[in-house]
């Protein structure tokens, strides 16, 4: 769900002046504002007040202008005037110097902020999401973890907030009570599948490959040509020493798509540590083919391995298929005629 980062009130809720000039220059701010003349609106606010206006309202939207104009310590000021004149009682004001002080670095200023605005204004789910935010760039994970409860109490559609929350568990290192968080979420919003990819991703920073499997298993069961997730779950079948069932999945992956030559060097890698020669020839020339530097390294590691197990004809015969790859590269050229000469 996409959020304002700044609360903007400008023609709304303002409280003009008993003159009529102050309401007429408001008026023509509000409108120099909208068309975007930010310096130009400032000036009409400033002398808005002059005549009487509300200082309230005249502070507010001139921080708002200076906001729009990247002027973030000028406009905390005006906030911070805005906040005076209210006697502390203009939540929207307290929230936008809130998000300014965050802008700026000012992580427990910022924080400060946000409590007096939620005092204020209890219901305010982007705020309580941007109070933790705030929390967690001052490494209060218990705080910043209250805090995207609140906003979910108030917000429980936004799935949003569940990876956010996550996020908080897994930073603490709280991995069970982040894949638990999210398997729930997933029993009752079975449509957001991408649920069921996080939690493999979950399980898998734990080290629990076997729940990681399963989850990334749960996952392509739904989309079964995700090349992407089937990468992560080759990767996971590898870290959890099956390497032959990560090859077959990756030898899934490029019959799907002979481009993707991360999966074809991943392939090749695994093949090669496993002595299916080769296979990983067969890799890496793929991923050689379709422009993936990597695989000469691959390749030579073949020639190699095929003269220390004193298998000349295969190495050679290798040699000429990386010949032909690579005719540009002389370096190779240099490295192994020795071997073709022999």
């Amino acid at each position: 769900m996409a959020r304002g980062w700044i609360i903007l009130l400008i023609g709304v809720q303002i409280i003009f002046a008993q003159t009529q000039n102050a309401e007429q220059i408001i008026t023509q701010a509000n409108s120099l504002y909208n068309n975007g003349r930010y310096a130009q609106a400032i000036l009409l606010y400033r002398k808005a007040e002059e005549r009487g206006a509300n200082p309230v309202a005249t502070s507010f939207n001139t921080a708002n202008s200076l906001f729009q104009l990247n002027k973030l310590p000028e406009a905390a000021a005006a906030y911070r005037k805005a906040v005076n004149f209210s006697d502390g009682e203009f939540a929207p004001a307290l929230a936008n110097l809130a998000a300014v002080l965050y802008r700026i670095g000012e992580y427990p200023e910022s924080i400060a902020a946000y409590r007096r605005a939620l005092s204020l204004d209890p219901s305010n789910a982007s705020a309580w999401i941007y109070l933790s935010e705030a929390y967690q760039k001052t490494g209060d994970n218990v705080g910043a973890l209250a805090a995207i409860e609140k906003a979910r109490q108030i917000d429980s559609t936004d799935v949003s907030l569940v990876y956010q929350q996550s996020e908080i568990h897994i930073a603490m290192e709280e991995f069970e009570a982040a894949a638990n968080l999210i398997r729930r979420a997933y029993l009752k919003n079975s449509e957001e599948t991408d649920f069921l990819t996080y939690l493999g991703d979950i399980h898998r920073l734990n080290k629990n490959f076997p729940a990681s499997i399963a989850a990334y298993r749960e996952a392509i069961a739904i989309k079964p040509r995700d090349k992407e997730l089937l990468y992560k779950l080759a990767d996971c079948l590898a870290e959890d020493q099956k390497p032959y069932l990560a090859i077959d999945v990756l030898n899934q992956i490029v019959q799907m798509d002979s481009n993707f030559t991360d999966a074809s060097i991943f392939l090749g890698n695994l093949a090669f540590e496993t002595g299916w020669l080769d296979r990983a020839e067969n890799a890496y020339l793929l991923a050689g083919r379709h422009g993936n530097k990597e695989a000469i390294y691959g390749l030579q590691n073949i020639v190699y391995e095929y003269i220390q197990k004193k298998r000349k004809t295969e190495a050679k015969q290798t040699i000429e298929k990386i010949f032909k790859l690579y005719p540009e590269n002389k370096e190779l050229k240099a490295e192994f005629s020795s071997v073709l000469e022999e």
